[in-house]
């Protein structure tokens, strides 16, 4: 169930910041996206960069969106906060868009969002094949060593760990902790929203749903094109599927410590058997009955590790703020999501 087509307005200077090319990105022009016009505050970017092919969805290169917080340039001294927003999956993501209508993605939240292109199925890695129909794939790459250094150089971030945070709904919730547990030394919060957060054995279903995203969307690759074989053994490199073992978000719990974690996950409907996708199935239940099971092994690595986290498992919504989502893998529940966790990522940063 994706989101209306809307984006809030605010009172706008003349014009938005004037970006410098730096860090290996170079700026395109980006195309107008007429449901979701760029004023000063909220605006696209086209970048191109060595590290990721680029898409003709993302005219040619990667769009980033950006929101800056209403006073950015009433108060030109002021330093902000950053969180760092990761897409989910599908055929068509672009972060110009995806985001486009969660209302707590304001300026009025006094942080920066910036939200880089993941691909449809990019899984936020530096895939072990860099020889696919995809071309070159290294989106950890482009968005550690690239995005966000090239937003701290044109931005007034307060470019340090205490005041970055990284989230994602879906793959996104999978990339945010991924790139958390690698990178601890660059977030101090990650939250993931329906992510996909275990790939080891005990989740041989998500492992299909990444190999699905690789070998069903345009062009097509390889099962083994990511992690290498989501099998137990292989004849090819690295000979089994330890690579999937490795990105499992509970391999590394422990590298999150310190780090404020929060979980969101539904229960797609919570029935004994999950729903058949497409089917009858307009709140998206069939790709989230997946997800709890996945999210409590990833719980249960982070307590084995002494981490605390913040987890809401909403079921189907009932009796709780998400309860028109149906605890599905949708908008709906994604914009409860945020509006949870957006005011504690505020108090975490010490927004007033």
């Amino acid at each position: 169930m994706g989101p209306p087509a809307a984006r809030a307005d605010t009172t706008m200077p003349a014009s938005r910041p004037v970006l410098a090319n730096a860090y290996g990105l170079t700026q395109l022009p980006t195309a107008p996206k007429p449901t979701v016009p760029d004023t000063a505050y909220d605006f696209v970017i086209t970048v191109s960069t060595a590290e990721v092919a680029g898409t003709q969805l993302n005219d040619g290169g990667h769009h980033i969106r950006i929101v800056l917080p209403s006073d950015y340039y009433s108060n030109p001294t002021k330093r902000f906060p950053v969180l760092h927003l990761l897409n989910g999956s599908s055929a068509d993501s672009d972060p110009a868009t995806y985001f486009s209508a969660y209302p707590t993605i304001n300026s009025s939240a006094g942080m920066i969002f910036v939200m880089p292109d993941g691909g449809p199925r990019g899984w936020y890695a530096n895939w072990l094949n860099q020889n696919s129909a995809a071309g070159a794939q290294r989106w950890e790459n482009f968005h550690i060593n690239q995005v966000i250094p090239f937003i701290d150089a044109n931005l007034r971030t307060t470019p340090d760990k205490q005041h970055r945070a990284v989230a994602g709904i879906s793959m996104g919730g999978f990339g945010a902790v991924r790139y958390a547990e690698r990178h601890p030394d660059l977030f101090s919060q990650v939250a993931s929203f329906s992510g996909d957060l275990d790939l080891s054995r005990m989740s041989a279903d998500l492992r299909l749903a990444v190999v699905a995203s690789l070998t069903t969307y345009s062009p097509q690759v390889g099962s083994d094109d990511l992690f290498g074989t989501p099998y137990p053994f292989s004849v090819n490199y690295p000979y089994s599927d330890v690579l999937w073992n490795d990105a499992s978000p509970g391999a590394h719990a422990d590298a999150l410590r310190g780090m404020g974690v929060s979980i969101y996950v539904g229960n797609g409907g919570g029935g004994a058997i999950p729903p058949v996708p497409g089917v009858n199935d307009p709140y998206n239940l069939a790709l989230e009955w997946w997800l709890p099971g996945a999210a409590n092994h990833f719980k249960a690595a982070l307590d084995a590790a002494g981490v605390p986290s913040y987890f809401v498992n909403y079921g189907d919504g009932t009796g709780t703020p998400w309860a028109d989502c149906r605890g599905g893998h949708n908008y709906l529940c994604w914009k409860q999501d945020l509006a949870d966790y957006i005011p504690r990522l505020q108090q975490a940063f010490g927004i007033s």
